[in-house]
Formats: C-alpha cells, sequence, structure tokens
C-alpha cells in the first residue's frame, strides 16, 4: 500500500497528508515570485499591479500554489471563488485559501448529472469531456476511475454570491469544456477586465473551440493581451 492510500483511508491522517501536500511537498510556506506553470500569474499581476483589492473567479482551480494563476492576487488581498469537480483539490483550498470561497461542483450551463472522467486525486487533467479523455489517455488516465457528479451552473453559484457582483479576473482550466463555461458568465455584467482561458494543448495546437472562443471575447469587445504556454489571457478593451 502506497504511502497516500495509506493516509486517505482515515479522516485525520487525509488531513495530515494534505498538509504535507501544501507545506512540505510544494513548500506552500516560501514566498515564490510565480505559481502558474508557464507564468501566466506574472501577466495577470503586472496587468493587475494598480488594483489593489479586487474579485476573481477560477474555474478548474485543481490547487491553491501549483500551476495556480491566482495565488499571487490571493496573496495581494484578493478574495475569489474556486471550483473544482474534484473534492480533494477543494479541501487543500479550505486549508491555504480560507479567505476564499471555494466550491466542489462540476460545470453545466442546465446543472445536470454529469460523468467524470478521473485521473487521480492530485491530478490535473480530471474532465467531463469525453475527446479531452480519448486525446489524452495515452499519457494520463492509465488508473482511470469514472463516476457521476451534480453539475451546477455558474449563474446560480453567482447567485448564491452576491458579494461578486463585478469580478475583475476569470481563469478557466476544464480539459476540454472551457468555451461552454466561458459562454455562460456575463462578462458585461459582471465588468470584466481580463479573462484567461486554455486555448491551446502543450503541443502548441489549436483545441477544437479556439475560434468560438476568439470569436466570442472579440464580440464583447475582449482582444489578447498575450499567449502564454496553453492559455490566452483576453483584456477588455
Amino acid at each position: 500500500m502506497s504511502l497516500k492510500k495509506f493516509f486517505f483511508r482515515w479522516k485525520p491522517t487525509y488531513k495530515t497528508y494534505l498538509y504535507y501536500n501544501l507545506y512540505l511537498r510544494h513548500r506552500g510556506f516560501l514566498k515564490k515570485k510565480r505559481y502558474s506553470q508557464w507564468g501566466e500569474d506574472l501577466e495577470i499581476q503586472d496587468f493587475f499591479k494598480d488594483t489593489k483589492v479586487g474579485k476573481f473567479i477560477d474555474v478548474g482551480c485543481f490547487h491553491p500554489f501549483l500551476f495556480n494563476n491566482t495565488f499571487l492576487l490571493y496573496r495581494k488581498g484578493w478574495q475569489g471563488i474556486n471550483i473544482d469537480l474534484n473534492q480533494v483539490s477543494i479541501d487543500l483550498f479550505n486549508i491555504a485559501r480560507s479567505r476564499d470561497i471555494n466550491i466542489c461542483s462540476a460545470i453545466s450551463e442546465k446543472g445536470k448529472t454529469v460523468k467524470v472522467y478521473y485521473d487521480g486525486e492530485f491530478s490535473s487533467v480530471n474532465t467531463l469531456d469525453i475527446d479531452f479523455y480519448k486525446k489524452s489517455k495515452e499519457v494520463y488516465f492509465k488508473d482511470l476511475k469514472t463516476y457521476e457528479i451534480e453539475a451546477r451552473s455558474i449563474q446560480d453559484i453567482l447567485k448564491d454570491n452576491p458579494a461578486f457582483s463585478e469580478i475583475d479576473f476569470i481563469n478557466i482550466d476544464v480539459e476540454g469544456l472551457d468555451y461552454e463555461v466561458l459562454k455562460q458568465i456575463d462578462l458585461k455584467k459582471y465588468k470584466t477586465k481580463l479573462v484567461a482561458i486554455e486555448t491551446h494543448y502543450v503541443d502548441g495546437l489549436e483545441i477544437k473551440e479556439y475560434q468560438k472562443i476568439l470569436t466570442h471575447l472579440n464580440n464583447l469587445g475582449f482582444s489578447i493581451l498575450k499567449k502564454v504556454g496553453p492559455t490566452t489571457i483576453f483584456k477588455s478593451n
């Protein structure tokens, strides 16, 4: 039995393992210049350099520090809503990002029951998108698990959190369904200034919905600020 499986068997040891993951394995107690995988957070931080306090929403948040695009904003004093379909991710956020609102949910416009393709407790590629799963299974999903989960719409989540009447920054990384999430959010209503969304695969190829994302954001008055790795950052004009 692996150390992780042993610690996951009981609630007290499970929480101990979460602290180990946060503060020993990923050294969350150290202040770093950047936390994102490709440097996206440096671009985001620079864009908001004159905004002392703001609001963000991070859909597909994954981990409070690792590959994270919002922790520099959190450290600055911002507050966010972090959403992920993996309960382990949300438990990590509840420890490390207690000022934020952390929600375990899949996202679907109709709020239906959806199927999760689950790569693991600490995996960044857990997904609802069967096409993404099929494309990625040669590298990931070696111990695939599937289960069903109730989904919520972004609208319902925001209705439950009226303090987020304006959302300065939106980060979306949901492994294949990014456009489906993006189009649920009324960027004009929330006066959003910046959107970071995964538009490419790591190999540089465009995701299947890239042109839809580009057209949707252009029509709302957004233009590309910068492409960083697989992420494109759009700013409101």
